[in-house]
């Protein structure tokens, strides 16, 4: 099933410098991966910081889906995670972005706990915007439901839908380093 559309309302300026409403309709990028994988939309995205907010350009049309944000960017995203039960065997899968003999294993420990285990050089602000969802580290893991924030500072990590329902994250990622580690593309 693809992504559900999500409303984007984006505000600029017009000639005279006033504030105006640049767009307001469903985000225009939006990734589908098929079948029991995260379906994807991209809302925003900066390119350096501070951010320039000149000229009423969308950024997220005409770039392909990558995870980080632009090195000194930010991105702003909803992720629609499928249950595990759909999700696991497409991460398992030949050829997936995170394939369990590669991204999928959790690096200090040297197993596979979840296949979606994956780290990134960003600070990571996740809201949970419907459903629930377990948030797991090296050590540990927590359950995530409507509401709740999790802060994800460039540590390993991945997410287990363990429910039948899908669940829906915002996510904003801005660029950062891990500690002691420069940031890697």
């Amino acid at each position: 099933m693809p992504p559900r559309p999500f409303r984007r309302v984006v505000t600029g300026h017009n000639a005279q410098g006033r504030s105006i409403f640049v767009s307001d309709g469903p985000a225009p990028a939006v990734f589908d991966r098929g079948a029991g994988a995260t379906g994807l939309t991209e809302l925003w995205e900066t390119r350096a910081t501070p951010a320039s907010n000149a000229g009423n350009d969308d950024p997220t049309l005409g770039q392909p889906q990558r995870l980080p944000p632009p090195k000194h960017g930010s991105k702003f995203r909803v992720v629609e995670y499928p249950p595990d039960s759909k999700r696991v065997a497409h991460l398992r899968a030949p050829g997936a972005s995170h394939d369990s003999k590669s991204e999928g294993y959790s690096r200090d420990l040297g197993n596979a706990r979840h296949p979606g285990f994956h780290q990134t050089s960003t600070i990571d602000y996740a809201i949970v915007l419907s459903g629930e969802i377990y948030a797991l580290m090296d050590e540990g893991e927590v359950l995530l439901k409507t509401g709740d924030v999790l802060i994800q500072r460039g540590t390993s990590h991945a997410w287990s839908n363990r429910t039948e329902e899908p669940c829906c994250i915002a996510f904003v990622l801005i660029d950062g380093t891990r500690e002691g580690k420069s940031r890697r593309s």
